[in-house]
């Protein structure tokens, strides 16, 4: 299975399930958020997340420019990283025009 395709049944399955379970939430996203970095547990989780999203950010910041794309197209995956972390990676991968090499 080819990271293209592994990423677009992941965004499919996760993003689904995001959306499940938002809707079924009973608080909204940033107070969930503000409850999960109250306490040195859950916020560990939570920077080890966003260290992890950094790095990928990092990753696809050199692949877009190695397929001469400015930032500008970057801008929306870094928005979903930020808010819904995996999601944003995911979307980039699904989408990601693959080198002839990889495909």
């Amino acid at each position: 299975m080819s990271i293209r395709t592994f990423a677009r049944l992941a965004l499919i399955l996760f993003g689904g399930y995001t959306l499940y379970v938002m809707a079924i939430s009973e608080q909204p996203l940033l107070e969930f958020g503000a409850q999960l970095m109250s306490r040195p547990d859950t916020a560990q989780v939570v920077l080890d997340l966003y260290l992890a999203c950094a790095l990928i950010g990092i990753w696809m910041y050199q692949d877009n420019r190695r397929q001469g794309r400015d930032l500008a197209y970057l801008l929306p995956f870094y928005l979903l990283t930020a808010v819904f972390a995996s999601i944003g990676p995911l979307l980039y991968l699904a989408l990601r025009k693959p080198k002839r090499d990889e495909a």
